[in-house]
């Protein structure tokens, strides 16, 4: 078997990878919905790949994955991974999770980080009603996660709330000492939330990137009576090209608060020092951004030798990498907890994508499917109308 193209298309907000084969089997990739723009980066590798043997990831893999870097710029790599071992699982007869070495569980835990309505920062009651409708979701999440500080709008709509010029360009750009005011206001709002979830379910906070040493020390502490699953990304993470293991070294020890941290890393290299400095307490790759199923896996597996969880990230993946996050996530060791629940953006994505349970989430938990591959395919025909002029050969 031969790779014969290598198609992508922007639909809706995500790109998706098309791998086609000289014996007529193709594999679907997603990448997140912030990296829409970035369609001339996943045909940089077409040339690469075409004529290789897509059920050879690996070897496919070795000619791509040292060409990526941290997030965005590994979402490409991510994606054409993902779409191999739908070629594998289809020519194998398969479902993917048995090339990664079999499941270990039956259905896997997910939580919500992506369902949200809008919302303002300015109260801790509008976090407490966000809450409230969070928890009555049919879905039965048995974790939240709840962006607080320079993770959302907190830090625009509290006056005086950091020690620091405000940027709100996007992509979480602020970054500086909190005030006073602005540690108090994040810690009432904190306490709100747990005021509606209780101990019934749990609450992850995304933090950052942006928080000072010492203050992220002062938040873990001063929560640590809360019982919070986490806090992430307070120093480093989103679209931060880098970890700095030491500073999270002066932070993780010193608190009985589980620390995170993740999202951004390119690769296993890269986690190298994270793990082996036992600098956070739980890792959250992102499948799609972390270069792909199989690097999510031996990163979890590195992490569980060295006592640290695995919460993968997943916000924007897609109902295509939802289907890849089942698949590795029923092979993870015992330190996986949860991965974050990517929804269909816009709505009809439920309409154009075959193949997943419905409901999809039941108690927070999603049954493993058994069909050859990835276990979903793309309706030609409900697609074909929300292909963008430019993408209109997507399924030649």
């Amino acid at each position: 078997m031969k790779i014969t193209d290598l198609k992508v298309a922007v639909i809706g907000q995500n790109p998706v990878v098309r791998i086609k084969t000289d014996e007529g089997i193709e594999g679907l990739g997603q990448a997140e919905n912030a990296k829409q723009d970035l369609k001339w980066h996943f045909l940089y590798y077409k040339d690469l790949i075409l004529g290789m043997d897509p059920t050879d990831v690996e070897r496919v893999m070795l000619k791509i994955r040292r060409l990526g870097s941290f997030k965005p710029w590994g979402s490409a790599v991510s994606a054409i991974e993902m779409a191999l071992w739908d070629v594998a699982g289809k020519a194998a007869g398969v479902p993917v999770y048995k090339l990664l070495g079999g499941k270990v569980r039956d259905r896997v835990l997910t939580y919500n980080g992506s369902i949200r309505r809008s919302m303002s920062d300015s109260q801790p009651e509008d976090y407490a009603e966000e809450m409230r409708w969070m928890k009555a979701r049919p879905e039965g999440f048995s974790i939240i996660k709840q962006g607080i500080a320079f993770h959302g709008s907190m830090v625009r709509e509290v006056p005086g709330y950091f020690y620091g010029e405000l940027d709100s360009s996007g992509r979480h750009p602020n970054r500086g000492l909190i005030t006073e005011r602005g540690m108090k206001h994040t810690i009432a709002c904190i306490e709100a939330m747990k005021d509606v979830l209780g101990d019934e379910v749990g609450l992850a906070l995304d933090c950052g990137p942006g928080f000072t040493v010492k203050d992220a020390l002062k938040l873990a502490k001063a929560v640590e009576h809360l019982n919070i699953m986490w806090l992430e990304d307070m120093i480093t993470g989103d679209y931060n090209p880098y970890v700095l293991a030491d500073l999270y070294r002066e932070v993780t020890p010193y608190t009985t608060t589980p620390i995170h941290t993740g999202e951004q890393i390119y690769l296993r290299q890269n986690y190298m020092d994270l793990i082996e400095k036992r600098a956070v307490d739980i890792v959250g790759p992102d499948l799609a951004d972390v270069g792909g199923l199989a690097e999510l896996k031996w990163i979890a597996e590195y992490a569980d030798l060295h006592g640290i969880m695995i919460a993968p990230h997943g916000t924007g993946d897609g109902l295509i990498g939802l289907a890849a996050q089942v698949h590795v996530a029923a092979t993870l060791p015992a330190n996986y907890i949860g991965f974050e629940y990517p929804t269909g953006n816009p709505s009809w994505w439920y309409d154009i994508v075959d193949g997943l349970p419905d409901p999809i989430v039941k108690d927070s938990f999603i049954d493993v499917w058994d069909t050859p591959g990835l276990g979903v395919t793309l309706n030609r025909e409900a697609t074909t109308p929300h292909l963008r002029p430019e993408d209109a050969d997507f399924f030649d």
